[in-house]
C-alpha cells in the first residue's frame, strides 16, 4: 500500500497545517533558485497558481478554513537561500498562508525538535530530513502520530510564533 504524501496529507487538513523550517538553505538545484540567482526576480511563476501549484493549494486549504502558518527560524545577515525565499514569499501571504520569520539569535532559549516539520490538525507530524547540502535526504520524511511528538511540536512551534516578525514587518539584514 502506498503511503500518502505530503500533499495528500495537506489536503486532507481539516483544522491547521503549521510549518516550522530551521535551515539556512535548501534544495540549491532547484530551477527557480537559479534563476533568481542570476537575476530572475519577477518570473511569472513565483506568483502565478498555474504555474506555482503551491498557491492554488494554500487558497484551496484556506477556502475550507484550513489555517496554514509557516515560521522560519533564519540567521542573519540572510543567506541567499532565504534571500530568495523571503522574495517568493508574498505571493503565499496573499493566497492566504501565515508567514513569520524568527532571527535565529531570539530562538536560542526555545526547545526546538532537531529537524523542520509539518504539525497537521494538531496530531500528525511529518519531519523532513535534508543532507548536509540541503538537498532532501534520501529518508526524506518520518511520519508520526505520536502524542508526546506532536506535542512537543506544538510547543516549539507556539513558542516561535510567539517571537515571529510578520512577514509584512519583517526586515530581513542581508549580508
Amino acid at each position: 500500500m502506498t503511503q500518502p504524501t505530503l500533499l495528500d496529507r495537506l489536503r486532507s487538513c481539516e483544522r491547521s497545517a503549521w510549518h516550522l523550517e530551521m535551515r539556512d538553505g535548501y534544495m540549491r538545484s532547484d530551477p527557480r533558485f537559479e534563476a533568481w540567482q542570476n537575476g530572475v526576480r519577477d518570473a511569472p511563476d513565483a506568483s502565478d497558481p498555474q504555474l506555482r501549484p503551491w498557491l492554488s493549494l494554500v487558497r484551496e486549504l484556506v477556502g475550507r478554513g484550513v489555517e496554514i502558518q509557516r515560521a522560519r527560524i533564519v540567521s542573519e545577515p540572510l543567506s541567499d537561500y532565504i534571500q530568495f525565499e523571503h522574495h517568493l514569499t508574498l505571493p503565499t501571504v496573499e493566497a492566504g498562508e501565515q508567514v513569520r520569520w524568527l532571527p535565529r539569535r531570539l530562538a536560542s532559549a526555545l526547545a526546538l525538535p532537531g529537524n523542520d516539520f509539518w504539525l497537521l490538525d494538531d496530531k500528525v507530524v511529518v519531519f523532513h530530513h535534508f543532507a548536509g547540502d540541503g538537498e532532501l535526504a534520501p529518508d526524506d520524511e518520518e511520519v508520526t502520530a505520536a502524542p508526546e511528538v506532536a506535542r512537543l511540536c506544538r510547543d516549539a512551534f507556539t513558542a516561535v510564533w510567539k517571537l515571529a516578525v510578520p512577514h509584512a514587518d519583517y526586515q530581513p539584514v542581508r549580508g
